[in-house]
């Protein structure tokens, strides 16, 4: 069974990932050029940490579209390297680290300097799944005829959201940052 280190050697770097996406990638550049890292002295916190990040995603995921350019700007920002899998590639990887029993994504492992888990982060801030909740809520049941077109609805939501809500950027990145300075503290 491979490592999350072993994971992370073969991975893209999180700049060649969304260099090479097909889809979203347009969306997900919109979110990197116009985030900016709050100037709260949290990054220098991390600078100088021998951590490391994998994200587990795919380039068609909205969450990911919005969250991988977030933890990108942390990475390149604290001196982080910051790496992709993606998670159809191979299953056994996300099967390790399953939300409420499903592949969800992103998920971004937090290794220390020999490469061992030591925390992980995903597929979303509490607010912004809140957010998700409360599209999804009205949807019909899934075998209903219409379930199919409601739910693309809120994807598209969704999707206009992730990419224009600056406070939705905000929630990821201090939820991620709470957790990562969480684990350093340990």
């Amino acid at each position: 069974m491979k490592t999350e280190e072993q994971y992370f050697q073969e991975g893209r770097t999180i700049q060649a990932y969304m260099n090479e996406m097909s889809k979203l990638k347009e969306e997900s550049f919109y979110v990197y050029e116009n985030f900016q890292l709050p100037n709260d002295g949290l990054i220098e916190q991390l600078k100088g940490s021998s951590i490391h990040f994998l994200t587990i995603t795919e380039d068609w995921c909205g969450d990911a579209m919005m969250i991988n350019p977030v933890i990108r700007k942390i990475a390149e920002e604290a001196d982080i390297d910051s790496r992709v899998t993606l998670r159809d590639q191979d299953t056994a990887l996300i099967d390790r680290h399953l939300t409420n029993g499903g592949r969800a994504i992103p998920i971004v492992l937090i290794l220390d300097a020999k490469g061992e888990l030591i925390g992980k982060w995903g597929p979303r801030a509490p607010e912004v799944q809140k957010l998700v909740d409360q599209l999804r809520a009205p949807l019909p049941p899934k075998d209903d005829p219409t379930f199919q077109e409601k739910n693309k609805e809120v994807i598209t939501i969704l999707t206009e959201k992730y990419q224009h809500d600056e406070s939705l950027w905000l929630y990821v990145y201090q939820s991620f940052m709470n957790e990562v300075l969480s684990l350093l503290r340990k």
